[in-house]
Parts: C-alpha cells; sequence; structure tokens
C-alpha cells in the first residue's frame, strides 16, 4: 500500500476490491492470489486488534497496479515496468515460434542451465553445503515426493552410460 503511494486503507482498499474482481472475471481463484491472513496489531495502551492483511501472488500485485490510481508516480512506474515486460515477452515469443525445434530445445536447455546456476548459486550463498541432498529435495517438489532413483526405477531408466551406447 506505501509503496504504491497510498496512505488511507479506503482508498487503498478500493483498488484491492477491483484487483480482486478482475481476477474472478478472468476464471481465477481469488484465495490464490490474494490468500487473506489475520495478524495482531498494537493499537496503542498495551491492547492489540486484529487487522487483515494479505499476502498477494505476482500475478494479485500486477492486476493492483493496473487498478490503481496512474497518477501516483509508483503506479505509473509500475504500470510502465509491466507494459515494457509484457511487450518484452511478446518479442520474445514471436522470435521463438521461428526456431526449428532442435534450437527451441537447445534455447531451452540454456535457459534451464542459467536458471540453474543462479538456483545452485543463490543455495550456496545460503549455506547449502549438500548439493545432492539439495537436488533430491527438488526432485520430492517436482515429483510428488519421489527421490531422483524412484523416478529413474519408476520410468525405467537406466542410468549406466555403457548400456546406453549399446
Amino acid at each position: 500500500m506505501p509503496l504504491l503511494g497510498y496512505s488511507k486503507w479506503e482508498n487503498f482498499h478500493k483498488v484491492l476490491k477491483r484487483a480482486m474482481i478482475a481476477c474472478e472475471t478472468s476464471n481465477n481463484n481469488v484465495n490464490d492470489h490474494f490468500p487473506e491472513l489475520r495478524k495482531m496489531v498494537d493499537i496503542g495502551s498495551r491492547t492489540k486488534r486484529e487487522t487483515i492483511d494479505y499476502h498477494l501472488s505476482r500475478y494479485a500485485f500486477y492486476l493492483i497496479v493496473q487498478n490503481a490510481n496512474p497518477r501516483k508516480k509508483s503506479v505509473a512506474l509500475g504500470q510502465t515496468y509491466f507494459a515494457i515486460q509484457t511487450r518484452k515477452q511478446e518479442l520474445t515469443e514471436l522470435e521463438y515460434s521461428k526456431l526449428s525445434e532442435d534450437e527451441k530445445r537447445l534455447y531451452t536447455r540454456i535457459l534451464v542451465n542459467n536458471k540453474n546456476k543462479y538456483l545452485f548459486k543463490t543455495a550456496k550463498e545460503a549455506g547449502v553445503e549438500n548439493f545432492g541432498k539439495f537436488n533430491n529435495f527438488g526432485y520430492k517438489g517436482l515429483y510428488n515426493g519421489e527421490t531422483a532413483k524412484q523416478i529413474t526405477k519408476r520410468k525405467n531408466i537406466n542410468n549406466d552410460v555403457e548400456s546406453r551406447i549399446k
């Protein structure tokens, strides 16, 4: 709210409600993108009151910026940012559609490789030391709790390089 230049909850709440309507009208679940959280806040004299807060998704924030007052500088900058990023994505998709299947596969491999480098760099900075275990937890998250070994077995994948050459 303050980051977008709103000082009164009543004014921001109107923007929030419009964003929720846009979310619902677009056949998205509002609770997935605007989940309500209840928290206690101090109101003085050692008294607390329960208040509503929201844990916004990226999509929710995008809708809020679209529905906010463009006369506020931070809102105008946000709207401009999203417009530029949308155009960049359109151009990327246009260029991508012109690639052959082999070029698309190579492009995707490069993207995944770069994202993995970033992931491992961030993990290392966060103190991860056992990257085997780190990877395995990643597989568990992606494959419904299965480890890399379980996935390999279920898909009947032989990891022996020599057997793949034969």
